[in-house]
C-alpha cells in the first residue's frame, strides 16, 4: 500500500507485514498502518505485528461496515506508530470468521502481541470508536 505522509507529502510504500513501525522515508515521522488481511496471511498480518492492532471484520454487503470504515482509517492516522489498522473481508476468510465468532458486522478486534485484548460488534462514530480503542489499549499496557 502507498502512503503518502501527513507531514511531508512523500509517497511511502507500506508493508502489509513487517517488523518495526513504517515512518516516512524523508521526514521520518509515523505514517499510518493500514492493511488488508485474509485466511492465508492474518497470522503474519496481524498476529506477529509489531504494534497493537485494530482489526475490522467487515462484509461488502454491509452497509454498517461501509460508515464506520473510514472512521477506522482516520484512526488509524491519528495513531499513526502506535496502531495498525487490519481489515477482513469475512466473506472471502472464513476461517477467520469462525475463530472469532463473527455472528455481526462489523465486529471490530483490538489485538496486542497475537491475542485479542477487547471486541465490539457494531458500527459507532468517531468518538465511542476513539474512546473504545484508547481506553482497552491502556488497560492492557
Amino acid at each position: 500500500m502507498t502512503v503518502r505522509c501527513e507531514h511531508c507529502g512523500t509517497k511511502n510504500r507500506v508493508p502489509g507485514a513487517a517488523g518495526g513501525k513504517p515512518v516516512c522515508g524523508n521526514c521520518h515521522r509515523p505514517l499510518p498502518w493500514i492493511a488488508d488481511a485474509g485466511d492465508e496471511d492474518f497470522t503474519e498480518v496481524a498476529e506477529r505485528s509489531s504494534v497493537p492492532v485494530l482489526v475490522d471484520l467487515w462484509a461488502a454487503w454491509c452497509a454498517p461496515c461501509r460508515t464506520v470504515s473510514p472512521v477506522l482509517e482516520r484512526i488509524a492516522h491519528e495513531m499513526a506508530g502506535r496502531l495498525k489498522l487490519v481489515k477482513t473481508d469475512i466473506d472471502r476468510a472464513p476461517r477467520i470468521r469462525e475463530r472469532f465468532a463473527v455472528r455481526a458486522v462489523p465486529t471490530l478486534l483490538l489485538m496486542r502481541d497475537g491475542k485479542v485484548i477487547d471486541r465490539r460488534a457494531g458500527a459507532a462514530h468517531a468518538g465511542p470508536l476513539r474512546t473504545w480503542v484508547e481506553e482497552a489499549l491502556g488497560r492492557d499496557t
